[in-house]
């Protein structure tokens, strides 16, 4: 018997990669769960019952019968250049699930913003709300990253999960290069108005 049985999954880039695509797609009740923190030092509190070991080449991060290896090559690329999600293309997270990420991140953003602008001491929530902002555009340009060079909307055949496939077919219309364009601005500018608001 192996000591990690599960079915076989692509690796995931990053840490935060990982923990989302389970709480995405092997946690209960995950339409309500707000997406991992990817600023939280320790990813192993996303979920009290996942396991993070070390394996020769790559974590792994094993949830029920569910495992997802992150190679170390990755997870430091990923640090070097600064990208919260990683290189290269998900091969995890569709789309689809991209684009519902980047709207938990944005909403706990604007919730928080709000409840700063009442009391502007708290640094916690301050790193927060940046966070919430700095994510959801890191989300959408993930997404963006499934777009085809000639294309004007995201291909169907490049939703390949349930969650994905629904949210394009409730709301096609968020899944053309504007309406992603759209919203990568706006969170994007919405954090720099959050950092000029609150400027020292």
């Amino acid at each position: 018997m192996p000591d990690h049985p599960g079915p076989a999954l692509p690796p995931a880039r990053t840490l935060v990669e990982a923990f989302l695509y389970l709480e995405l797609n092997h946690t209960p009740d995950t339409q309500s769960r707000a997406p991992h923190d990817p600023d939280d030092d320790d990813p192993v509190s996303v979920s009290r019952q996942a396991v993070l070991s070390e394996e020769e080449d790559a974590w792994r991060v094993r949830l029920g019968e569910v495992d997802v290896l992150v190679p170390y090559a990755s997870q430091d690329a990923a640090r070097n250049e600064d990208l919260t999600f990683g290189p290269g293309l998900s091969e995890l997270i569709d789309p689809g699930q991209w684009a519902l990420v980047a709207v938990t991140y944005a909403n706990r953003a604007l919730e928080e913003a709000f409840l700063f602008a009442a009391d502007s001491s708290d640094d916690a929530q301050y790193e927060s709300v940046a966070a919430g902002w700095r994510f959801a555009a890191d989300a959408v340009a993930e997404a963006l990253k499934f777009l085809p060079d000639d294309a004007d909307e995201l291909p169907a055949e490049e939703f390949w999960t349930e969650m994905g496939r629904s949210a394009r077919e409730d709301e096609p219309q968020r899944f053309t290069r504007a309406a992603l364009e759209r919203d990568l601005a706006y969170y994007r500018q919405s954090l720099t108005d959050f950092y000029r608001l609150h400027a020292e």
